[in-house]
Parts: C-alpha cells; sequence; structure tokens
C-alpha cells in the first residue's frame, strides 16, 4: 500500500467527520499498521501539505495536520461514491468539452480527472457521462462548456462502446473473491487493530474503483452485474469491522496527545 494512499484512507474514512486533525505520530503508527514505513508516511504527509491537501496544525503541543477544505470536499465527495448508491438515472448523458490544451501533462491531467470523476473520452476534447459530476468545476483547471443530451443509439451499446465493460466485470469479481480470501481465518473476536488493519486494506482495494468504475446505471449495464453484489459485500464488511476500526483510530490519537502531556 503506497503511503499517500494509506495517509488519505486514514483522512477519508476516520477523520473526515470530526475534527479532520490528526497527530503525525499517530498517522506513522496507522499507516505502519498497513505495512507502511515510517519515513514514506511523513514524506507522504509533506507532499500532501505541498499540494493543499492538508495543513500543518499544532494542538496540545502537538503537531498533526488538518484537511483543507479542498480535501474535505474531495474526500466527502469520494467517502458518497464509496459508500451509497449512485441516484436513479434520467435517462440523459452529461456532455463536457473541455477547452484544448496544446501542453500534453494538461492534457493528460484531464484525462485522469474526467475518468476519476466516472467520464468517458467521446472525441478530442468531449467527454460523457451518465450523470453531472458536482466536483467539476474544483477538478478541471480549463474551460469548459456542458449540456445534456439523450442519445438516439441504444443505451447498452452506447456505453460498451466507451468503457471496457468486460474488464471492469472481471475486475470486481476478482475483488469480491479477494475479499472473501482476506477474511478467511479472521477471527470472531477480532481486536481494535485486527478490525482496523483489515478494514483498510478493504477500502484500500475497493477505493481503487473510483479511478476505473464510472457508476454508470443497470440500464445501461449487462445482466448480472458484478458490481452490485462486490459492493454489497464491502459494505457488509466496512460495516461489521467500523466500530473497532474506529475506536483504534482514537486510542492512537489519544495515546499520541497523551505522550506529549
Amino acid at each position: 500500500m503506497l503511503a499517500r494512499s494509506a495517509v488519505f484512507d486514514i483522512y477519508g474514512d476516520h477523520l473526515l467527520a470530526g475534527s479532520g486533525w490528526a497527530p503525525v505520530a499517530a498517522l506513522v503508527q496507522l499507516t505502519g499498521d498497513v505495512d507502511v514505513a515510517p519515513a514514506a508516511t511523513r514524506t507522504a504527509i509533506s507532499r500532501m501539505a505541498r499540494e493543499g491537501w492538508l495543513a500543518a496544525d499544532t494542538r496540545h503541543g502537538v503537531r498533526g495536520y488538518h484537511l483543507t477544505e479542498r480535501a474535505r470536499a474531495r474526500l466527502t465527495s469520494a467517502a458518497g461514491r464509496i459508500y451509497s448508491d449512485a441516484p436513479a438515472w434520467e435517462g440523459h448523458w452529461h456532455l463536457v468539452v473541455v477547452e484544448h490544451s496544446t501542453d500534453r501533462s494538461q492534457r493528460a491531467r484531464v484525462q485522469a480527472s474526467m475518468g476519476y470523476l466516472g467520464y468517458a473520452r467521446l472525441a478530442a476534447d468531449t467527454w460523457v457521462a451518465p450523470r453531472r459530476s458536482d466536483d467539476l468545476s474544483q477538478t478541471l483547471d480549463l474551460g469548459y462548456r456542458e449540456f445534456f443530451a439523450r442519445m438516439e443509439s441504444d443505451p447498452q451499446s452506447f456505453a460498451s462502446s466507451l468503457w471496457d465493460l468486460p474488464q471492469l466485470s472481471e475486475s470486481l469479481r476478482a475483488y469480491d473473491r479477494w475479499l472473501t480470501t482476506l477474511l478467511q481465518g479472521f477471527p470472531d473476536d477480532p481486536t481494535d487493530r485486527q478490525c482496523y488493519a483489515t478494514r483498510a486494506r478493504a477500502l484500500h482495494e475497493w477505493r481503487k474503483f473510483l479511478f476505473t468504475d464510472p457508476g454508470l446505471p443497470p440500464e445501461v449495464l449487462p445482466d448480472s452485474w458484478p458490481g452490485t453484489d462486490a459492493a454489497a459485500h464491502f459494505r457488509r464488511v466496512a460495516s461489521r469491522l467500523r466500530p473497532g476500526a474506529a475506536a483504534y483510530v482514537q486510542g492512537c490519537i489519544e495515546i499520541a496527545l497523551r505522550r506529549s502531556a
């Protein structure tokens, strides 16, 4: 697990609903529980602060970092996609025409950003998704025009021409199998640390689908789409492990505060 991803997961999954703050020592402990080296965690935190995701914040004499408003907005949106079903589809597609750029790196950023938001490329600078993303204005650093349209073509055929649904289907099935394997031998009475580490690994792998799964509505997906079962499986596991995981995170924060007293 990459240090940056592990830190984002801690903030998004455990700190977002509260103060959004954690001591550096607690972050190092928590990422260490999923096999991330302390030096890698400290480097990731510094880089995330430079990029505007975290801000240094010393509380009670303890050095820590809190989420910036930009990070809160991104993580709130991500949490909605991870833990909630998408709203019902209204039958039209959202099209976005992004201002053309001759800068290759900027075009690559646009491609990565639009993919994360669930859009597929329809033409050179035109992107399409079944729903409008509320994160567009915060994500794109280029001008764009947007509008809604209904397609004359069959919705399933249209979707399959834009997204690699067979590959996504296999990835979802693979996750479902992996999660079952992860829980094999998991104790009936786990420690809080075991709950935290297992939930963190399950979330880390599931969160990758934010970058590959556009959250297409059932109307445009093949029959027996595995995403429904995979999402339900993940959410059952996450819900089961949440109390112990939350207690462990809070305990790590309290230990870091006591050590400074």
